[in-house]
C-alpha cells in the first residue's frame, strides 16, 4: 500500500467506532499519524489506537465534547504539541436517529432538548472544530477539511427533521469555510454516505427493525450498503493532492441514491 501520508498528522472525530474507525485506521495504514477523538464512547476510542498501533501506525487518543469549545481548542493544541502539526481533519463526531440513543420522531412530537442536542452536535460541533482547526492550518498555509454529512441531507426522511436540519446545514457552514479558507491553501469538502454499516445508527435502526436491512439494500441502486472503508477511500481522496483543486465539494457517497 502506498503510504502517501507519511510525515503527515490527521484528526478523526466520533472515531470510536464506524465511519471515523475506519477512516482513522485508513489514515495510519498509509503512513499519517492519528490523533483519534470522542466524548461517549472511550473505550471505543481507545480501541481505535491500539488497532492503529498493533497495525505499525502511530496514534494517539484524545477525549473531547465537540460541543465545547475548551475541549476542542485543547484537542487541536494537544495534537499540534505532540506531532507538531495538523494537516487533515476529519469531522465525523455526530448524532442521529437510531431508536436507542435518539428516536425517530416527527416535529410535532419531537421534544426541544432533541432537536438542540442534534444541532449541538453536528452543526455547532463542526463549527467549533473548524474553528480551532483552520486557526492553526492557517499558521502552517495548508491543510484539508473534510466534514461528514449524510444522504439525508440531500434525500430527507420523516421522522429525521433535525438530524437532516444538522446535515443539511452543515453544507453551508462548510462552503462558507471553503471560500474563507481558499486563500490559506485550505481546502474543506463534505462527504454525504449512504446507510454504513457498522456504525451505531445503522446498527441500532437495524436491530430494532429487523426488515429495515433489505429494506435499505434494496433502496440503493448498487443494491448494497455502504461499508466504512467505502467512506475513508472518499475522505482520503479529498485530502490527497489528487484532489487539490476541490473545496467547497459536497460529494454523495451513496451507491446512487440521489
Amino acid at each position: 500500500m502506498k503510504k502517501e501520508f507519511t510525515g503527515k498528522v490527521a484528526l478523526v472525530t466520533g472515531g470510536a467506532s464506524g465511519i471515523g474507525r475506519g477512516v482513522a485506521l485508513m489514515f495510519a495504514g498509509r503512513g499519517a499519524k492519528v490523533v483519534v477523538a470522542t466524548d461517549s464512547n472511550i473505550q471505543g476510542g481507545e480501541e481505535t489506537v491500539e488497532m492503529i498501533k498493533k497495525s505499525g501506525g502511530e496514534g494517539m487518543f484524545v477525549k473531547c465534547d465537540v460541543t465545547r469549545a475548551g475541549d476542542v481548542e485543547t484537542m487541536v493544541n494537544k495534537t499540534v504539541e505532540i506531532y507538531g502539526a495538523l494537516d487533515f481533519a476529519f469531522n465525523n463526531a455526530g448524532v442521529g436517529p437510531d431508536g436507542k440513543r435518539l428516536p425517530v420522531v416527527n416535529i410535532v412530537d419531537c421534544p426541544e432538548e432533541i432537536w438542540d442536542k442534534t444541532l449541538d452536535v453536528n452543526l455547532k460541533g463542526v463549527f467549533l472544530c473548524m474553528k480551532f482547526e483552520i486557526k492553526q492550518m492557517i499558521k502552517q498555509g495548508h491543510g484539508a477539511i473534510v466534514n461528514t454529512s449524510s444522504v439525508g441531507a440531500l434525500k430527507p426522511m420523516a421522522g429525521f427533521a433535525a438530524y437532516d436540519a444538522s446535515k443539511t446545514g452543515l453544507h453551508g457552514l462548510s462552503k462558507a469555510a471553503a471560500l474563507e479558507c481558499a486563500p490559506y491553501g485550505i481546502r474543506v469538502n463534505v462527504i454525504c454516505p449512504a446507510p454504513t454499516e457498522r456504525t451505531r445508527l445503522f446498527e441500532n435502526l437495524t436491530d430494532a427493525n429487523p426488515g429495515m436491512k433489505d429494506g435499505m439494500k434494496n433502496g440503493i441502486p448498487l443494491k448494497r450498503v455502504a461499508t466504512p472503508e467505502d467512506m475513508g477511500e472518499a475522505v482520503l481522496w479529498l485530502c490527497s493532492d489528487a484532489a487539490s483543486f476541490i473545496t467547497g465539494h459536497i460529494m454523495p457517497v451513496d451507491g446512487g441514491m440521489t
